[in-house]
């Protein structure tokens, strides 16, 4: 965020609190939004690290745990599998779905010209 913003809510009257709250945060939502949403899909759907460390049945990340139910020798669970790839799809429609419009601003870059 520019500084001048900062300082013209300084001039205004505010104080650096009431500066941050009131003009900072909602200037940055959407880049907030956005940063929330990667952060979370992230480490949802990682598959090369959590094959590498997790040894144990019992510890298994979702992607994992779908991976292993088609491939190997008994690969015939592809009805759970794909009850799997749509419970995993859920949670990213329906945030895509709450913070689109702040999620499209944030990609366009429209939210912070000076």
């Amino acid at each position: 965020m520019p500084k001048d913003i900062a300082e013209a809510a300084y001039i205004d009257g505010c104080s650096p609190l009431q500066a941050f709250i009131k003009v900072i945060l909602p200037a940055a939502k959407p880049q907030l939004v956005f940063l929330t949403l990667t952060s979370f899909t992230g480490p949802w759907m990682d598959y090369i690290f959590p094959r590498m460390v997790l040894r144990s049945d019992d510890k298994k990340t979702l992607a994992v745990g779908l991976y292993e139910m088609i491939s190997g020798r008994s690969n015939d669970n592809f009805t759970m599998f794909a009850a799997g790839a749509i419970l995993v799809a859920v949670p990213f429609a329906v945030l895509f779905m709450a913070g689109q419009k702040t999620l499209l601003l944030s990609l366009a870059g429209t939210s912070g010209k000076e």
